[in-house]
């Protein structure tokens, strides 16, 4: 009933579930950075055609208009960043690329301890001295 398998068991399903957890509140931060930014994009934009127009601020000039393009465009980039890259660079993304690694480096450990272990029964071997 209280055995030791079950509280393994317990243990990998909370930290699975914290792990999760993580995941989650990440993602909820980086929608509501996001948020932001687009609020403070249009609050932005706002103010610098008031200062441009009204204010009369480089009146000859209609700079707002590339401050804000180049505004949108790292607004674009950020927005690109949270909801399309993330789906595909994601935690999952991040966990089967560290699988893979750790598969290649321990194929590489094993290929060396085998050529180790050769090397090592060819030396205590003396019918290979010539």
């Amino acid at each position: 009933m209280f055995s030791k398998n079950k509280n393994k068991t317990l243990n990998e399903v909370d930290e699975e579930q914290h792990e999760l957890l993580e995941n989650a509140q990440s993602r909820i931060k980086q929608k509501k950075r996001l948020y932001y930014h687009f609020v403070i994009f249009l609050i932005g934009s706002v103010f610098m055609i008031i200062a441009n127009k009204i204010l009369k601020y480089g009146e000859n000039l209609n700079w707002f208009v590339w401050a804000i393009m180049i505004w949108a465009f790292l607004f674009i980039i950020h927005f690109i960043n949270v909801f399309i890259t993330h789906k595909f660079m994601g935690k999952e993304w991040e966990r089967k690329q560290r699988e893979k690694l750790v598969v290649k480096q321990k194929t590489r450990i094993a290929k060396l301890q085998e050529e180790i272990e050769k090397e090592h029964s060819d030396s205590d071997n003396p019918e290979n001295i010539s």
